[in-house]
C-alpha cells in the first residue's frame, strides 16, 4: 500500500479530500489514513468484470433483487474507515435504511451487503487482515478473496503457493468460517449455491 499523508482523517474528512482528487486514482481510508490504492493489473479487471456478469446473471435468473453498483463506499460503523470492493453485491430491499446512501452512495448496513469480493493486488495484506477483520465485524455474510497470483503468505493458502479462491461464509457466532478452492475445484457459494463455476474458469476469464 502507499500511504499519501501523514495526519489522520475523520470519514468526513476523507470525503471532502475525494472531491478534490481525478476520478481515476482511487484511495480508501484505513483506520484515519487515507490511502492511494495501486493501479489494477488488466488481469484484475478481467477477473472482476467476469464476476461482475457472472453475478449478476445469477441474481437476475433467481430473481433476486440484488446489484452490483460501479462505485460504492463500505463504511464499518463507528471506524474512521471506508473501503471501495472489488466487487459489491447491493440489496436493493435496504436502501432506505442506509442514511447516506441517497446523496453520497454509502453502505454500512449488512443487510445491505449480502457478498463483497476483493481480488488480491500487491496489497495483499489489506485483503486478508484488515478488510476480512471489518467485512466480518460489520457481519456482511460472504466474502471472497480472489488470490488469482497467489501473493498471500503460504501460511494463508499454503505450500508451495498456487492461485487460491477463499470464500467466507459468516457462522451463527458471527465469525468467518473460510473454505479454500483450486484449479478445477467447483466454488460453493452461499449466496448463489447453483453456481457452476471453477477456480480455473475464473482465473482464465472463461465459461
Amino acid at each position: 500500500m502507499i500511504q499519501s499523508l501523514q495526519k489522520l482523517f475523520t470519514f468526513d474528512e476523507y470525503l471532502e479530500f475525494l472531491e478534490t482528487q481525478p476520478e481515476n486514482i482511487r484511495y480508501e481510508l484505513h483506520d484515519g489514513d487515507i490511502i492511494q490504492m495501486p493501479p489494477p493489473s488488466g488481469k484484475h479487471e478481467q477477473i472482476v468484470a467476469f464476476l461482475t456478469m457472472i453475478l449478476g446473471y445469477e441474481c437476475l435468473r433467481l430473481k433476486l433483487n440484488y446489484g452490483i453498483p460501479k462505485t460504492a463506499t463500505v463504511k464499518p460503523e463507528n471506524k474512521m474507515s471506508g473501503y471501495y470492493p472489488d466487487v459489491l453485491l447491493m440489496n436493493f430491499s435496504n436502501l432506505g435504511n442506509e442514511p447516506l446512501w441517497e446523496k453520497q452512495s454509502i453502505l454500512s448496513k449488512p443487510d445491505s451487503i449480502p457478498l463483497v469480493i476483493e481480488v488480491v493486488s500487491t496489497n495483499w495484506r489489506d485483503d486478508y487482515h484488515k478488510k476480512f477483520a471489518d467485512y466480518e465485524e460489520m457481519g456482511i455474510q460472504e466474502y471472497w478473496i480472489v488470490d488469482y497470483a497467489a501473493l498471500g503468505s503460504k501460511e494463508l493458502i499454503g505450500d508451495p503457493k498456487q492461485p487460491t479462491i477463499t470464500i467466507y461464509s459468516l457462522s451463527d457466532e458471527g465469525e468467518y468460517r473460510g473454505k479454500q478452492f483450486r484449479g478445477d475445484d467447483r466454488i460453493k457459494s452461499p449466496t448463489f449455491p447453483d453456481l457452476n463455476l471453477t477456480v480455473e474458469q475464473i482465473f482464465s476469464v472463461r465459461y
